[in-house]
């Protein structure tokens, strides 16, 4: 699997790349700074790009609007965002085309490489990593649209799960529930979106993209 990362501290920078390289990824380029990330995209046409927020030069949002153009220039291209920050209104644009995977992780919570490795390779095939901080933020002070104004309390919870990641088995584990029951609301939450019949796994997606995006 090829990857492109864009990260402005050295440490961790290469911190990354061995990381990565340890758990048989290709990291095609490792760059520091917006305008170079896009460079090593368009050239290296990577599985996945990970991306820092804030980069030099002035330490805002080029990350993420460097990632907004790579999916212009490259659609459905995966993109991980790993930051200290939450940057909504870039985020929700960059979630707003609903193709490709996403997602958002803050690097004061990714504990341990299984976790980070196990997040890049779900984006990478598609799925969606968010931290659940991060789906919080986004969630605050947004109205809901009528499909999603339709689902419970526990149906908007397990979806919060789901954009979070989280499996089947999981989402049963931190709602103190059967597996049986977490399939349940995950079909009505498909109903009630009127997502069309397609693989479960991209169903899943549009629904988190949907939900994030109200």
């Amino acid at each position: 699997m090829r990857v492109v990362l864009a990260e402005d501290l050295f440490l961790l920078r290469q911190g990354l790349v061995q990381l990565l390289t340890s758990f048989d990824f290709e990291v095609a380029a490792a760059v520091d700074n917006g305008e170079d990330l896009a460079k090593a995209i368009a050239e290296h046409r990577p599985d996945i790009a990970i991306v820092d927020v804030r980069l030099p030069p002035t330490f805002t949002t080029e990350g993420l609007r460097a990632a907004l153009q790579a999916r212009r220039d490259m659609p459905g291209l995966p993109i991980l965002v790993l930051s200290q920050h939450v940057e909504q209104m870039y985020a929700r644009e960059l979630l707003a085309d609903g193709t490709g995977g996403i997602g958002y992780l803050l690097k004061d919570s990714v504990l341990d490489d299984e976790q980070f490795v196990e997040a890049i390779r779900r984006v990478a095939n598609g799925g969606t990593a968010m931290d659940a901080a991060v789906v919080a933020q986004l969630m605050v002070s947004h109205s809901m649209d009528e499909g999603i104004e339709t689902l419970t309390l526990r149906e908007r919870r397990v979806l919060e799960l789901m954009a979070e990641g989280c499996s089947n088995a999981a989402i049963a584990g931190r709602l103190t529930v059967s597996e049986g029951a977490v399939a349940k609301h995950i079909s009505g939450i498909f109903t009630k979106l009127t997502l069309p019949q397609d693989s479960d796994v991209n169903r899943r997606v549009m629904a988190v993209l949907t939900y994030l995006n109200a």
